[in-house]
């Protein structure tokens, strides 16, 4: 399934899908910064979620330097995927998720090495992330991906040398 998977630039046609597979398979906090809201996808929520996602439509070019796609496997969406400008001009750092139903299957690790030829089209020579000590997929994905990892605490910092 994994050499089915995409990456298509997040736009509005893409963006119910993305909020379909959010509200049916994460938490909004596992997805969004947080909001203040009602618990849970409450209306407030989705908007939130909805506006959060297009101020970043402009790309690595726009006001909040990042790019976002939708993780695509034939034309389902699953997840999402972000790289965002760092204060160095030639690193960026990344972020993604993918809905309950997309996980184990190697898709994420198909999804980082997609992401990390756009960062090098883009110019970067170096990907940082963050994720917590007990995610561990996550922090196996990275490990595949030819990270350096490095533990604070309960955080695992990684970073991705390119090219």
């Amino acid at each position: 399934m994994s050499s089915n998977v995409r990456l298509t630039p997040l736009d509005e046609k893409t963006l119910e899908p993305l909020l379909s597979v959010a509200v049916a398979e994460a938490e909004p906090d596992d997805v969004m910064p947080p909001v203040d809201a009602p618990a849970g996808w409450s209306h407030a929520r989705r908007e939130a979620f909805r506006e959060f996602h297009r101020a970043r439509f402009d790309g690595l070019n726009g006001a909040t330097r990042t790019a976002m796609f939708a993780i695509m496997v034939g034309d389902d969406v699953v997840g999402m995927i972000r790289m965002t400008c760092d204060d160095q001009p030639t690193a960026m750092e990344t972020g993604m998720w993918l809905g309950k139903s997309a996980r184990g299957q190697g898709l994420a690790a198909t999804a980082l090495r997609l992401l990390l030829a756009e960062a090098v089209g883009a110019g970067a020579r170096l990907v940082t992330a963050e994720t917590t000590v007990d995610n561990t997929p996550a922090v196996s994905v990275l490990r595949r991906a030819g990270a350096e990892l490095k533990r604070d605490g309960d955080v695992v910092r990684a970073q991705i040398r390119l090219g």
